[in-house]
């Protein structure tokens, strides 16, 4: 099961993050994977900004981490771009974020072995011409049966 939306300017990315956030619960890990620039932190933003009082989101970048409140959870918005080895992810306490909270993880792939697949939803966007494209899939059947439910206009 894959969804795919394509988005022509930043607008368009925010308000998929904002409809994708509504059907978020405790324990939800959002992978997002994609080059430099292409809209991860923009997604990120919207995400956090749609479930809480947040007026600021800064890109953890050099904190690696920022944590949230909502009102049913804590949003974990992680960038780990400048993680050096996957062991580094257990020193940001991931571990219990990713089962009492919802994460946002910018990088994913930087923890190698140890994203736990089967439970992510994958976000993988691309850009080209300028449109970017946003593929979300999940091995996990607990997504697929929110996602099939879920019907998003942006």
């Amino acid at each position: 099961m894959i969804y795919v939306y394509d988005c022509h300017k930043q607008e368009d990315t925010e308000n998929l993050a904002q409809a994708l956030s509504e059907i978020s619960k405790t324990a939800d890990v959002w992978a997002l994977f994609g080059t430099l620039g292409v809209g991860k932190s923009v997604f990120s933003r919207a995400f956090v900004k749609n479930l809480t009082d947040t007026t600021e989101v800064p890109s953890p970048t050099f904190t690696l981490v920022q944590i949230y409140e909502s009102i049913d959870f804590e949003i974990y918005h992680y960038d780990l771009y400048r993680l050096k080895s996957p062991e580094e992810i257990w020193e940001l306490n991931i571990e219990d974020a990713m089962y009492s909270g919802v994460c946002l993880i910018e990088w994913p792939e930087k923890m190698g072995k140890i994203l736990p697949v089967k439970k992510i939803l994958k976000i993988e966007i691309t850009c080209v011409d300028n449109v970017r494209t946003f593929d979300i899939s999940s091995d996990n059947l607990k997504w697929k049966d929110r996602l099939e439910k879920w019907n998003v206009q942006i």
